[in-house]
C-alpha cells in the first residue's frame, strides 16, 4: 500500500505504535512473536520508515554515515583509476543497510583541515545518524572520536590501530598479510626483495612495511635501505619507484607494491624499461582491486576484505542488526580473515 504509516502497521499488525517502534528501532526484550507480527504487516503493506519522521523530538535517523578520507578518494578519482576501497565498502555496508530499511550516506573528511571539529560536529547536529562508519585515517584521529563521544553517537572503526578501547573494531591483520606476501616470495626463491610504501597517515602503510620487514628478517634477509621506497597508494608512486628501484646498483629480483594501484604501476614502468613480468621481475600487490584480475599478467596480491570488514562493522552498529547477532557475538574487537591471491604476475627470480 503506497504511502503507509507506522499507524497503519500498528493497525495490520494489532499491536501499540510504541511496540511497531521497538521492533523497527531493534530493541532489545521484544518477543519472537511480536517480530513476526510486525514484520508480516511491514511487508504486506509495503511500509518504509520516513527519515523526516525519524528525525523529529531528537531522535536519530535511520542513517549510517561513513566517513572517508577526502584526499585519498579525490587523488582517485583525478586519476580516473576510481577508488574500489570506496566501492566494496559502500557494498558491505548498503547489502545489509537494505534489510531493514536503513540508508548509508558518506561523507569525505580532510583529516588536516582546521576546521574539521566545527564541520564534523555541524554534520552529526544536522543528521543526526544512528552511527558512524570510520575509515582509515579517520578512525585513528582522536579529534574524530572526540567528537563522536560528546555527541553520544555510536562508532565504528574499521582498521583502528590506535586507541582500541573506543568504539566497534573491526580489522583484518594488515602485518601478517604483508609477511606471508613476503614469504610467498621467498618461497619461489627470491632474495633481492624491494617495498614500495603507501602514506604515513595511514597505520596499514607501517604495518604492510613491518610484516615485509619481519619476513625478510625471518630469513635472515637483508633489506637495504634502498631496498624500501616511499609512496602514496596511487600509480605514478610505483612507476617512480621501479624506477628508482631498477636504477640501482644491485637491482630486485620482485617488487612488493602495498596496494594494487602501486603494483601494477611497478608492471608499467618495468616493460617501459624493456623487461618482462614475471620473467625479469617479479611484482605483487595488496587489495585485489578488479585491476588485479584484468591487468597482463594478472597480479598476484592480497584480498583485503573491504566489503565483509564494513558489512560486519555495520551490523554491530545498527540497532535492528545489532539485533539478530548471537549472544556475545558482537564483544570485542573482530578480526576478518583475508587471503593470498597468487596469479601470473610471479615466479621464480631469473637465473644470474
Amino acid at each position: 500500500m503506497a504511502g503507509s504509516t507506522i499507524y497503519d502497521v500498528a493497525a495490520a499488525a494489532g499491536v501499540s505504535i510504541k511496540s511497531v517502534s521497538r521492533v523497527l528501532n531493534g530493541e532489545p526484550n521484544v518477543s519472537e512473536a511480536l517480530k513476526t507480527r510486525v514484520g508480516k504487516a511491514v511487508e504486506d503493506l509495503g511500509y518504509r520508515r520516513s527519515l523526516s519522521a525519524r528525525g523529529l523530538a531528537g531522535s536519530s535517523s535511520s542513517v549510517i554515515v561513513a566517513l572517508v578520507d577526502a584526499g585519498m578518494t579525490i587523488e582517485h578519482w583525478r586519476s580516473g583509476s576510481g577508488n574500489d576501497y570506496l566501492s566494496r565498502l559502500e557494498l558491505g555496508v548498503l547489502m545489509e543497510l537494505r534489510q531493514v530499511d536503513y540508508h548509508l550516506m558518506v561523507e569525505m573528511v580532510d583529516y588536516a583541515s582546521p576546521t574539521l571539529r566545527r564541520d564534523l560536529s555541524a554534520l552529526l547536529s544536522s543528521i543526526r545518524p544512528e552511527g558512524v562508519l570510520l575509515t582509515p585515517p579517520n578512525c585513528d584521529l582522536s579529534l574524530v572520536l572526540d567528537v563522536l563521544d560528546a555527541s553520544g553517537v555510536g562508532y565504528a572503526r574499521i582498521g583502528a590501530e590506535r586507541e582500541l578501547g573506543r568504539g566497534i573494531l573491526v580489522s583484518m591483520d594488515e602485518r601478517q598479510a604483508a609477511c606471508d606476501m613476503t614469504e610467498h616470495l621467498i618461497d619461489l626463491g627470491h632474495r633481492r626483495i624491494a617495498f614500495i610504501g603507501g602514506p604515513a597517515a595511514y597505520s596499514a602503510s607501517r604495518l604492510r612495511l613491518e610484516g615485509f620487514q619481519a619476513a625478510m628478517a625471518a630469513h635472515g634477509l637483508a633489506v637495504p635501505a634502498e631496498a624500501v621506497v616511499e609512496g602514496d597508494f596511487t600509480f605514478a608512486a610505483g612507476v617512480a619507484g621501479v624506477e628508482k628501484l631498477l636504477g640501482g646498483a644491485v637491482p630486485p629480483t620482485a617488487v612488493f607494491g602495498s596496494c594494487d594501484d602501486t603494483a601494477l604501476g611497478v608492471i608499467h614502468g618495468a616493460l617501459a624499461r624493456g623487461l618482462q613480468v614475471p620473467r625479469d621481475l617479479s611484482v605483487c600487490g595488496f587489495d585485489d582491486s578488479p585491476s588485479a584480475m584484468f591487468s597482463n599478467p594478472t597480479l598476484t596480491t592480497i584480498r583485503q576484505p573491504v566489503a565483509e570488514m564494513a558489512a560486519a562493522a555495520v551490523q554491530r552498529l545498527t540497532p535492528p542488526l545489532r539485533a539478530r547477532l548471537n549472544a556475545g557475538q558482537d564483544g570485542g574487537p573482530l578480526v576478518v580473515p583475508y587471503r593470498l591471491i597468487p596469479r601470473n604476475s610471479t615466479s621464480a627470480p631469473p637465473i644470474d
